[in-house]
């Protein structure tokens, strides 16, 4: 079980990751977004693996017709995801989200 509150922990932890609002709710960004709060206890975060997640825990991993444009987004019930595969979540959608580039 994960929490919003793990999921700004761990993202605030990453080199360049930033929180403000995006419709009017929490949203953490590297380069562009990577994490957003989607509503009570749902995140929506980027990967490739969207359909594989989606097909073998439909009860975690979901997506609305909304997101039927970004094939990379998947929603995330916070409630039934493992700490430790969240991280591993953020860490990928980090990594899409195109983190800044070390600084000179």
């Amino acid at each position: 079980m994960s929490t919003e509150s793990d999921v700004r922990s761990f993202c605030l932890g990453l080199p360049g990751v930033t929180e403000r609002l995006s419709w009017q709710q929490p949203a953490w960004f590297a380069r562009t977004l990577m994490a957003r709060i989607w509503e009570a206890g749902v995140l929506t975060v980027k990967t490739p693996e969207r359909e594989a997640l989606a097909g073998t825990d439909p009860d975690t991993f979901f997506w609305t017709p909304h997101h039927n444009r970004s094939p990379q987004l998947v929603l995330v019930r916070l409630d039934r995801v493992d700490p430790a595969e969240l991280k591993e979540l953020l860490l990928e959608s980090y990594r899409l989200a195109g983190p800044l580039p070390p600084t000179v």
